[in-house]
């Protein structure tokens, strides 16, 4: 396949605009990028010609909570406190098997839809094998690129299933765009014996580590038991103490921040720039669309809006790497996605630039961040296969999909008790 006639923007070092480059791509794997390249490819490859778009690496959304996609804008006016009550405690319980999957390949379509071709699903639904084994069946009907968080059915030390965990490692080892992780309740949300044991059956694996982690104590608990270290990552982050920042930097750690839902809910000011500024490598997420919209756009916006405003200095080239770069680097992936690097895997988006709300392009890096939206999204290629075409999802059962989550949602509506059931 040879891209061709966009504005190209590489993210690595940092977001920088190619002028007149194309993009080779050979056996779903970034070839060359540079000038007059289709006059040197020969024989039956694919020409997409991209002519007045802009080109760039897919968005890498480091965390979220895929399942909650049939929950949408239920807790549009809760806190966290609410949030914990109304999702995990009310609504969570009510998912079958079937539910997880509708949920989560319309989660992944709309990821894939806008333009993220690589999540972290944060899967903390997993009642049962078979709502695990929903789950990972909808990421890959979808086609889109994961990392699986698998997290114990509860936060309880009884709760914990390792052969769970030892069972998801096995179905996903080898497997192109599935990566095994464990989701860890501990030691925020669990006990630190839990979490010592999470962590030596993750290292045991070979699996990257993620938790939930806010406020003062967890980072330094962390480190207290020799825990930290390059494959642990941090979700949110919210008020870390400059020590906590130091511990993280210092062991190789990773964050993610999910500016929407921290403001939202109310975790506390955003902490990117923090992060960006200790040496704690950094991506964004959505976190979940219960409250929160599930595109990379809006993220950025946010935590561009929230660094301004609490006094620091970020440029839109500093928000696209998170949400491109930054991200692969905080999921231990940088090797492969986040910019066009040659061997990098192909996971490119090109977006539509004479829309009323985009055109005229001035600066291509600052129209992306301050400017385009899911409906600017043209193409979208996952592995070198084109997954969105012309603005179009190319998935053939979308309109089953759609069928299948919104029976789902008033199933869980019904059971939970809500006031009114959900409806298409």
């Amino acid at each position: 396949m040879i891209v061709t006639g966009a504005t190209v923007i590489d993210t690595e070092p940092r977001p920088r605009v190619l002028e007149g480059a194309d993009v080779l791509v050979e056996e779903g794997v970034i070839a060359a990028v540079g000038r007059d390249l289709a006059a040197k490819v020969t024989g039956g490859a694919e020409v997409v010609d991209a002519a007045g778009g802009i080109l760039l690496p897919g968005f890498v959304d480091t965390h979220r909570h895929v399942w909650q996609s049939a929950l949408r804008s239920v807790a549009a006016d809760v806190t966290l406190g609410g949030y914990l009550d109304l999702v995990l405690g009310r609504l969570a319980p009510a998912f079958r098997p079937e539910d997880v999957h509708a949920a989560n390949l319309w989660g992944a379509l709309e990821a894939l839809d806008a333009g993220v071709t690589t999540l972290y699903d944060w899967s903390h639904v997993q009642l049962t094998p078979a709502h695990t084994d929903a789950a990972l069946d909808a990421l890959r009907e979808a086609g889109i690129r994961a990392v699986f968080g698998y997290a114990h059915p509860a936060p309880a030390d009884g709760a914990r299933r390792e052969d769970e965990v030892r069972r998801v490692a096995a179905l996903t080892a080898g497997t192109d765009l599935i990566t095994p992780a464990l989701a860890a309740w501990g030691p925020v949300y669990g006990s630190v014996g839990a979490a010592r044991a999470d962590w030596e059956l993750a290292r045991e694996l070979g699996l990257p580590i993620s938790l939930h982690a806010t406020g003062t104590g967890a980072v330094e608990r962390l480190h207290a038991e020799a825990l930290l270290g390059p494959d642990v990552m941090v979700v949110h982050g919210n008020g870390f103490s400059d020590e906590a920042m130091g511990l993280l930097a210092g062991s190789g750690a990773t964050a993610s921040v999910t500016p929407v839902v921290e403001a939202q809910m109310g975790h506390g000011y955003p902490e990117s720039g923090r992060f960006r500024d200790a040496g704690v490598p950094v991506g964004l997420g959505v976190d979940t669309v219960t409250d929160a919209p599930g595109d990379m756009f809006t993220v950025m916006r946010a935590a561009f809006a929230a660094e301004r405003l609490r006094g620091g200095s970020p440029s839109a080239a500093d928000m696209l790497r998170m949400a491109t770069l930054g991200g692969a680097e905080a999921l231990g992936m940088a090797d492969r996605i986040g910019s066009l690097r040659p061997g990098s895997q192909a996971d490119l988006v090109i977006l539509r630039t004479g829309s009323l709300s985009l055109a005229p392009v001035h600066d291509p890096i600052g129209a992306v961040v301050t400017a385009a939206g899911p409906g600017d999204v043209d193409t979208v290629i996952v592995a070198g296969r084109v997954v969105k075409r012309a603005g179009r999802l190319l998935y053939a059962g979308l309109p089953g999909a759609l069928d299948l989550v919104s029976r789902s949602a008033a199933h869980l509506a019904r059971t939970a008790g809500l006031a009114t059931a959900a409806v298409r």
